[in-house]
């Protein structure tokens, strides 16, 4: 079984979707932690993420698996060394090479044959997994996602200056030239605004078990 959601940042994707890996006994599957893994893995070996070439070179020594949900390298669990702000930094320039992104999307593959998953980012709908039995489209509007991000880290930051950032990753995530963010023909639309995340995880569970039924 492989459901898949996209959706712009702040939607919840990643909450909503780990939810329901446990509600359904799934393996949760973010493939943005992939690149995250990569880089990581470059920048341990005093490489330069800004060269392409050499990147591509690192991630195609790397044995990437999921393991009890974690991202791992050759067998270690380095989830938790995925978020660092140097990490943060170079991450966007790593993640647009085509040839990573297609290295990266056949890894997820052949992870998704060994075991049934969720999977979330921007295009595992249309590119990574588009022939999906479930997929799932999450949005919410930009003012929504600036309070909710307020609210979450109120860290000084500015409602407008949030919804600007919001607003900026929107329209580059949508004009990527790879891996954009758009929404599958056959995805199942929600709206979770103004729904909670119990309500959104409902409603994904109501609509796969109603699939699952016909």
């Amino acid at each position: 079984m492989i459901v898949a959601i996209d959706g712009p940042a702040g939607v919840g994707k990643s909450t909503i979707a780990k939810l329901i890996a446990d509600e359904l006994g799934l393996y949760y599957i973010n493939s943005g932690s992939f690149y995250r893994a990569v880089t990581f893995a470059h920048l341990e070996e005093g490489g330069d993420p800004s060269n392409q070439d050499e990147v591509l070179k690192t991630a195609k020594k790397l044995k990437l698996e999921i393991i009890d949900s974690k991202v791992c390298i050759d067998g270690v669990d380095v989830e938790d060394k995925l978020h660092s702000p140097e990490i943060d930094k170079f991450v966007s320039q790593v993640s647009v090479d085509p040839r990573l992104r297609d290295l990266i999307n056949v890894i997820l593959r052949e992870n998704a044959k060994k075991m049934d998953i969720i999977a979330e980012g921007r295009d595992i709908t249309t590119v990574v997994f588009p022939d999906a039995k479930y997929k799932f489209y999450f949005d919410a509007s930009a003012e929504v996602r600036a309070n909710r991000r307020i609210s979450q880290h109120p860290d000084g930051q500015s409602y407008e200056s949030v919804l600007e950032g919001i607003q900026k990753r929107d329209k580059n995530d949508r004009e990527k030239p790879f891996g954009s963010l758009k929404i599958a023909n056959d995805a199942k639309i929600i709206d979770t605004s103004y729904l909670t995340i119990k309500q959104v995880c409902e409603k994904v569970v109501s609509a796969i078990k109603t699939q699952e039924m016909r």
